[in-house]
């Protein structure tokens, strides 16, 4: 089953990407819930099992929001509304949760429990409740203060190098370029078609001149698309570069370093000397003199764009972490 995105050239002015860090907060709940799992951040996150179950003790809407989860299926929409830009604050982002509409979050809990078994009345009646809309947003708030916020530079890091990369392909060279590695069950076609391979019927959308919004996750998340005209037409996508490991193979390291043999891994992807100073964490010195080093021996090279340079890997650096034993492909 499929459903087609029909795009016009005006949806191509139109689109954008955009970065939450409410959308990554509920990304959280899901992994630490248990609904998915949490690839390359495993070891993060069983360490914030246990606030994430502290947490679930003091906040009363953690429980009957986390109920609600399925895949595959709707979920409410209003504690993650869309982002707007790749910077918003998350105080801007819950401040848009608290002022959801009470009969609004009824309808979309309702909808979200249609085919799903019956909660407990305790959960239903907090889902129900006059107040769950706050209920919701304190335990978003959290689980963000508390779990996400102290990893949000390196989340954010991660998912700024991914957008500034597609954003400046799909400009460039067109819709085909900038999906090309987004999922597998997503397709460009040259006819001017997003196709998903979906789970539901059939469907055609057309985004008539709106284009589209993308964003992207640090987790290994699939992919997700909200065709709801409540919902700006979305996409959500893992982002490239979130599957590095943390450490370094033992060959490549003795040859180059530690720190150089991480720099060239997370080149896989283009970033910015202050990206890879957040993901790295280490001084802005000590990576630009890491930097000069890989450059001068030909395994990275920069292009400018606008006031910063991105970094990337050459042709010999991919070559070279190919070749390393326990590397592979990095990417």
């Amino acid at each position: 089953m499929v459903h087609r995105i029909e795009v016009t050239p005006h949806d191509v002015m139109a689109s954008r990407f955009a970065i939450s860090p409410l959308m990554e907060t509920k990304h959280t709940l899901w992994i630490l819930s248990g609904v998915k799992g949490a690839g390359g951040w495993r070891t993060w996150a069983e360490r914030m099992r246990e606030p994430y179950r502290r947490l679930l003790r003091t906040h009363p809407g953690l429980a009957p929001m986390v109920a609600l989860f399925r895949e595959r299926y709707y979920n409410v929409d209003f504690p993650a509304p869309p982002p707007t830009g790749v910077n918003t604050p998350v105080e801007t982002e819950l401040a848009l949760v608290r002022a959801t509409p009470l009969a609004q979050a009824h309808d979309e809990i309702a909808r979200n429990l249609e085919g799903m078994p019956r909660p407990s009345e305790s959960v239903r009646e907090v889902l129900f409740s006059p107040n769950v809309v706050e209920l919701f947003a304190e335990a978003l708030a959290a689980i963000w203060q508390e779990i996400v916020s102290p990893v949000w530079p390196r989340f954010h890091a991660i998912l700024e190098r991914d957008v500034i990369q597609r954003a400046g392909r799909l400009a460039t060279y067109g819709w085909a370029a900038a999906l090309d590695d987004l999922n597998p069950r997503i397709r460009w076609h040259s006819d001017g078609v997003i196709e998903v391979q979906s789970s539901f019927p059939d469907e055609t959308y057309r985004l008539d001149g709106r284009g589209m919004l993308f964003v992207p996750t640090v987790f290994p998340a699939g992919v997700s698309y909200y065709l709801d005209k409540s919902w700006p037409y979305a996409i959500s996508y893992t982002a490239r570069g979130t599957g590095i490991p943390p450490e370094t193979a033992d060959g490549l390291a003795h040859l180059i370093g530690r720190t150089r043999t991480r720099l060239l891994l997370e080149l896989a992807t283009p970033a910015t000397t202050t990206q890879l100073v957040t993901l790295l964490g280490l001084s802005l010195g000590t990576v630009g003199g890491h930097l000069s080093a890989l450059r001068n021996a030909g395994l990275i090279t920069g292009n400018r764009t606008g006031r910063t340079v991105l970094y990337h890997r050459t042709p010999l650096g991919d070559s070279l972490v190919s070749r390393s034993p326990a590397l592979g492909t990095s990417s």
